[in-house]
């Protein structure tokens, strides 16, 4: 097996931002092998009595990526379609609506804002590393720096991750900690 073959392997021994950057490409990895390849029917199961489902979470992981990469990075305004939802009234709405989105809508959300997250992330650590502040701030006036939102957003996918190992074991049986060497995404569904 070769590093080609599981591009997704954080290195063994990096630096602290190569480190950051492989255990939050694990993480994306395994989630989208997890919702992967599936049609709405599938995106939109749920198991027990949880609201949660596979075409949810890629939606709220695709907002959890912009907001981190956006407003809380640079203070950017939020990318469509984030910024025309009334959070107010409706502050699950990436999960709730994600029931009315298509599969290809769904997959296409999560890869085009995954694919901005890397740019802007790399063209961040370009010009400071993990160290640096963000211009998400606390109410006294303290600023998160660009290592403490890497770590949240990990925590975020490791919670979710966690969940779509369970939605998708009970879609079709697929288990597993990774995916198998030399996967790549096939979606939208065939």
């Amino acid at each position: 097996m070769t590093d080609g073959d599981t591009p997704w392997e954080p290195p063994l021994a990096g630096t602290e931002a190569e480190h950051l950057i492989g255990a939050l490409e694990r993480l994306r990895t395994t989630f989208r092998w997890k919702t992967d390849a599936l049609d709405a029917a599938a995106l939109n199961t749920r198991i027990g009595a949880s609201a949660l489902t596979l075409g949810g979470l890629l939606k709220h992981l695709s907002r959890a990526e912009d907001e981190m990469f956006t407003r809380k990075l640079s203070g950017s305004p939020a990318n469509p379609p984030w910024d025309s939802v009334d959070w107010q009234s409706d502050p699950e709405w990436d999960f709730t609506s994600a029931s009315a989105d298509t599969p290809a809508e769904l997959y296409t959300l999560w890869d085009t804002t995954i694919a901005r997250s890397r740019e802007t992330l790399a063209a961040a650590l370009a010009t400071g590393g993990p160290e640096q502040l963000t211009q998400e701030a606390w109410p006294d006036g303290r600023r998160a720096s660009l290592r403490r939102l890497l770590c949240d957003l990990i925590e975020e996918y490791g919670r979710h991750t966690g969940h779509a190992d369970l939605l998708r074991e009970a879609v079709d049986g697929r288990v597993g900690e990774d995916p198998p060497p030399g996967w790549r995404p096939q979606s939208p569904c065939p």
